[in-house]
């Protein structure tokens, strides 16, 4: 049987006892969990939730220092050392250039492709960033930490390909983001408000109170003059309630945007030649009174105003349940639970949205420790291919082609162009293509013929592992005792007339790919 059909078959018995609407679809949550002990259980439960996934012996490790604990060191990332991932990050140029660097670079080959040569340097740079997010989050002690990272970086996003944020992200990443990533989320809101690649993404800094003249002209040419800003744009105003706070459904009318646009005119951006960063353009504000939410703003305030604002929806009921909603959709079920919601928001309202203690909330609710809701979350290509890596005990390389991976099985990162960010849920990740794309990097993992991954299969699972215990070790190491019958069937059956390496290879690449691994 050739490879591919081969591929075809095998993916289609893993698949065989799934009774959903459609081939490729995973069966629902309460997935079998170990049955050896009740600490195990509750070990992988959480490795599989606030990390990206066990690497060899971590359950064992998070047992025998007691599950809570584990929870608290990784809601404390300040005090876990991580110099692995730092010496592995180093050798990335990226993340040693400033936003003014950067954008003299991206500015300076815009103009030699207007001659015929290719952006070489700002592609591999833009490279370099999207694979240290990849080696974070293989690498890093702080998992939890990384989790948050990526979680903030979705839902405040910021699309890569747009301008100036090819030059702009890296700081936005760097310094807005994970600065605040476990802080207060007040904090975070105006970090992101201040931003100049979210001011720019969302183009607010094309907003401006009608009429406004800057005190120098742009230039006298009429190109020049036709760039000069015309009046309120409300892209950001709609998008920092409906996406970043509120919600959708978070009681604010379409007056509020505009009054929003109105209070945010003048946050803008230095030009990538004088600096880059926030600039408050007191000649592009609406000093003109306005009412948000019910809240009066009285005429005559500049930027506190904009300050102001932030703090109002930062602290508003809607945000609260808003964003705990979220949290526990990441945490703990695509469609979450109210009683983890109720927690989060009990958890802001107490500490005034410390992001930590609501994260804490989450974890100690019933709901998050709930049967029905362990192995019910799918795996993004993100989580997928890091997991995969962690679980084998391998390693990014020195290429840049693990995150072309990722971005292979759909999810480039930082090039989700529409500022929803990338989905959570389960119906945007499955189905019968991508699952046989996952198989077929899980038996390119196990046989070390994976680009940008450096695997050693030896010590996991030894060479001359007993066939016959072949498949039960394999799910042991690797799908922490989770695997179904129909898994286990399929893993002895295609292993059986291989040799002991290559049945090796096959047993745990088939593990990778099973519907068990896609899970957390």
């Amino acid at each position: 049987m050739a490879v591919a059909q081969r591929l075809l078959f095998t993916a289609g018995l893993l698949l065989l006892p799934v009774p959903a609407p459609g081939a490729g679809s995973l069966p629902s949550g309460g997935a079998p969990l170990p049955s050896d002990s009740t600490e195990r259980a509750r070990a992988l439960h959480v490795l599989n939730r606030l990390t990206y996934g066990p690497r060899p012996g971590d359950v064992d490790r998070v047992v025998a220092m007691g599950v809570d604990r584990f929870i608290e060191q990784q809601l404390n990332p300040e005090k876990i050392r991580d110099d692995r991932v730092e010496d592995r990050l180093k050798p990335l140029e990226v993340l040693r250039l400033d936003p003014e660097e950067l954008g003299r670079i991206y500015l300076d080959e815009v103009r030699e492709r207007r001659q015929g040569r290719p952006l070489s340097r700002a592609r591999k740079l833009a490279a370099e960033f999207q694979q240290a997010a990849v080696v974070r989050a293989t690498l890093s002690e702080r998992q939890l930490y990384e989790v948050m990272v990526d979680f903030w970086t979705n839902h405040f996003n910021v699309f890569l390909g747009k301008g100036a944020d090819r030059f702009l992200l890296p700081d936005y990443i760097e310094h807005t983001i994970r600065p605040h990533a476990m802080g207060k989320f007040e904090d975070l809101l105006i970090a992101t408000a201040h931003s100049p690649a979210m001011l720019f993404y969302l183009d607010n800094v094309q907003s401006v109170t009608p009429g406004a003249v800057p005190p120098r002209p742009f230039g006298r040419r009429p190109i020049a003059e036709q760039r000069i800003p015309k009046g309120i744009n409300e892209n950001y105003a709609r998008e920092l309630m409906e996406l970043h706070t509120l919600g959708v459904d978070g009681g604010y009318t379409q007056q509020d945007v505009v009054n929003v646009a109105r209070v945010l005119t003048g946050w803008s951006m230095r030009p990538p030649r004088r600096g880059v960063g926030f600039v408050f353009n007191d000649w592009a504000h609406d000093r003109g009174e306005k009412v948000v939410l019910g809240h009066p703003f009285p005429a005559g305030r500049g930027e506190d105003e904009g300050i102001a604002l932030l703090r109002l929806l930062a602290h508003h009921p809607s945000t609260m349940r808003h964003l705990s909603a979220q949290l526990c959709a990441r945490f703990v079920a695509d469609d979450p639970p109210d009683g983890c919601i109720d927690a989060g928001v009990h958890a802001w309202q107490r500490t005034g949205g410390d992001i930590r203690e609501v994260l804490r909330a989450i974890f100690q609710s019933p709901e998050f420790w709930a049967p029905q809701y362990r192995a019910a979350k799918v795996k993004t290509p993100l989580e997928f291919v890091v997991s995969a890596v962690r679980a084998v005990d391998g390693a990014p390389d020195t290429t840049l082609v693990l995150a072309q991976i990722v971005g292979r099985l759909g999810e480039p990162l930082y090039l989700d162009q529409p500022p929803t960010g990338y989905p959570e849920t389960q119906d945007s990740w499955v189905n019968a293509g991508a699952l046989l794309e996952r198989l077929n990097l899980g038996l390119g993992i196990a046989a070390g013929r994976a680009p940008g991954i450096a695997v050693n299969l030896d010590q996991l699972i030894p060479g001359d592992n007993d066939p016959s215990q072949l498949a039960d070790r394999v799910n042991r190491e690797i799908l922490g005792g989770t695997a179904t019958a129909n898994t286990l069937r399929v893993l002895r059956e295609q292993a059986a007339s291989l040799p002991p390496a290559q049945a090796r290879i096959m047993a745990v690449g088939l593990a990778l790919g099973s519907p068990e691994f896609q899970k957390q």
